[in-house]
């Protein structure tokens, strides 16, 4: 191990302190940072920032766990195509152009900004939560919490639902981000799922589909020579003791600032860095 990447340890700490207030993936930030930041080729750099993502994301699930928020059935019929489709994602990112890459990672972040940036419907949200608590009898799932609230809803369209996570775990496995985006305009949009067990759920699912994309890019590392895997793991050294300190710092920073002026921070910023993927491809 060299010391070659020690300052993205301060840096790991500060993004993943940002990812846990805000809720959003630390992949997001990490793949376009070791892109424009490090100059790293774009398949190193979405592997990074999955490997990372998992370490991030695995605080969170073992706390959804312990609050028995997941809905284990409903994850299992979403990974049923997330994985296969993130596995074809792992792969084609490995065959297709680098500038292509960037420009599908500036769009996706593009996205990403102007959702953080639109206005919410508070009021909506809460009629969502409230519709969505159906009675027992009347309920397709329920779920028990470990503070014994009982949470009942039913679920829309699966089918619509798997194709639409599955679409989600292509771009996890290509550009490092999408999938909880993409689950979470299914379950609380389109199904209207009480957001506590949609949020576990989504965190379930990404977690795992980010361990097996994370898993195939390393592979792909392996195979092309120890050059990129050592580079992969001296950056890797500094930067995920960060993502585990900065989890824990994440909820204080969230008490402090609101919700609406974290939004409107994170758009600017992927409107920002997604203008800075594209400009860089389209020099290429």
């Amino acid at each position: 191990m060299t010391l070659e990447f020690w300052y993205m340890l301060p840096t790991a700490i500060a993004i993943a302190t940002v990812a846990m207030a805000s809720g959003v993936g630390g992949a997001t930030f990490f793949a376009p940072l070791f892109i424009l930041g490090l100059g790293l080729s774009p398949e190193l750099a979405i592997g990074a920032g999955l490997v990372i993502e998992v370490f991030g994301f695995s605080s969170g699930l073992y706390a959804y766990i312990r609050r028995k928020l997941i809905d284990y059935r409903l994850g299992g019929a979403l990974l049923v195509a997330t994985v296969p489709a993130a596995i074809v994602g792992t792969f084609a990112a490995h065959y297709i152009a680098a500038d292509l890459l960037k420009t599908v990672l500036g769009m996706g972040l593009f996205a990403v900004a102007v959702s953080f940036l639109r206005a919410p419907d508070e009021e909506l949200h809460a009629q969502m939560d409230t519709l969505a608590n159906e009675p027992p009898d009347a309920a397709e799932s329920c779920l028990v919490a470990a503070d014994g609230e009982q949470i009942c809803y039913t679920v829309c369209n699966k089918t619509e639902g798997r194709l639409i996570a599955g679409v989600g775990g292509l771009f996890v496995g290509m550009v490092s981000s999408g999938l909880g985006e993409l689950n979470g305009y299914f379950l609380l949009q389109r199904c209207r799922v009480p957001s506590s067990v949609s949020v576990a759920t989504s965190v379930f699912v990404v977690a795992i589909t980010a361990l097996v994309a994370s898993a195939g890019h390393v592979a792909q590392f392996a195979q092309g020579g120890m050059a990129d895997l050592t580079r992969l793991l001296n950056l890797l050294a500094f930067t995920v003791p960060g993502v585990i300190i900065g989890a824990q710092l994440g909820p204080m920073l969230a008490k402090r600032v609101s919700d609406r002026a974290m939004e409107i921070f994170l758009g600017i910023l992927f409107t920002l860095t997604a203008g800075l993927l594209l400009v860089e491809a389209g020099l290429h």
